[in-house]
C-alpha cells in the first residue's frame, strides 16, 4: 500500500514552490552522477523531475517511475524535462523493463510505501532490476519522535512569509512506525491542506530489507557531501549493491 496518488495529484501543482528551497540539490545530482555508471537511471518516486531532470541534462538516460499522473504532468511540462522517460506506476509493481545502473530513491520516497511487508517488495524489486555491478541509493531522514507529544502529536511552524505561512501537524503511530501528516498554507487566497502518510524505518531495518533482496551496505553518509553517518545523524544516504557471491 502506497501514500495515496490522489494525495500528490493535489499538491502536484505547489510541491515545485514547496521544495525550491531544498539547499543540497546541487550536491545531490553531483553524488549520484558519480555513482551512474554506464548512465541507465531509474528514479523511485521521480515526482516533478527535482533531481532527474539535472541528470538528463548531464547525458544519462533518465526513467522516472511515480504512481502519481499529476507529479508527472509537472515534470513533462519542464522545459529541461523532455529527456526523462517517465512511467506511470508503484514501486511495489515496478513496471519497468530492463537493468539499470543507478536505481535511486530521495527525499523519504521509500517512505511512501506505507507497510513493511511492502517497502520489503519495492526494496527486492529494484534488486531485480539493479544490473550487476549497479548500485541503489536510497535517502531518508531518521524520524526525530521527542518532536512528538506523549500521544504522538507534533504541530510546528515551518516558513514565514509576508503573505504565507506554512504549519505542519503530525500524528505518530509508534506500533506500525506511520506518521500522518498534514502541511497547511494559511494565506491572503484562503487555506490549503496537503496531507501525506508515511511509514518510516530505521538504518538497521533497511540494511535488513537489503540483504533480504540480496544486496549489501557498502556506504551510509549523513549527507550527500559525504559527510560521515554517526550517532548524531539526522538522515541516511545508504549506497548498496549487489551481494558477492562467493564460490
Amino acid at each position: 500500500m502506497s501514500a495515496s496518488a490522489s494525495d500528490y495529484d493535489h499538491v502536484a501543482p505547489y510541491y515545485d514552490d514547496l521544495t525550491s528551497a531544498l539547499p543540497d540539490t546541487a550536491q545531490a545530482v553531483d553524488f549520484l552522477a558519480e555513482h551512474a555508471g554506464a548512465g541507465r537511471i531509474l528514479e523511485l518516486g521521480v515526482g516533478t523531475g527535482r533531481i532527474a531532470c539535472p541528470l538528463s541534462l548531464r547525458g544519462f538516460d533518465v526513467t522516472g517511475l511515480d504512481n502519481s499522473p499529476g507529479m508527472l504532468t509537472r515534470l513533462r511540462s519542464r522545459s529541461d524535462g523532455a529527456k526523462v522517460n517517465v512511467v506511470l506506476g508503484s514501486f511495489t509493481e515496478m513496471p519497468v523493463e530492463g537493468q539499470f545502473d543507478l536505481m535511486y530513491a530521495v527525499f523519504n520516497s521509500l517512505f511512501c510505501v506505507v507497510t513493511q511487508d511492502e517497502q520489503l517488495r519495492a526494496v527486492q524489486l529494484a534488486a531485480q532490476h539493479l544490473a550487476e555491478d549497479g548500485t541503489l541509493v536510497i535517502e531518508t531522514d531518521l524520524p526525530d519522535l521527542a518532536r512528538s507529544d506523549s500521544a504522538g502529536r507534533t504541530l510546528n511552524t515551518g516558513g514565514v512569509e509576508r503573505n504565507r505561512v506554512f504549519i505542519e501537524a503530525a500524528m505518530h503511530d509508534a506500533s506500525t512506525q506511520r506518521i500522518r501528516t498534514q502541511t497547511i498554507i494559511v494565506s491572503e487566497q484562503g487555506i490549503q491542506m496537503f496531507p501525506v502518510m508515511l511509514r518510516y524505518f530505521w538504518p538497521s531495518e533497511l540494511d535488513l530489507m537489503a540483504k533480504l533482496a540480496g544486496l549489501r551496505l557498502v556506504r551510509r553518509y549523513s549527507g550527500w557531501d559525504k559527510t560521515p553517518f554517526t550517532r548524531d545523524s539526522s538522515r541516511q544516504i545508504s549506497v548498496f549493491q549487489r551481494e558477492v557471491q562467493r564460490s
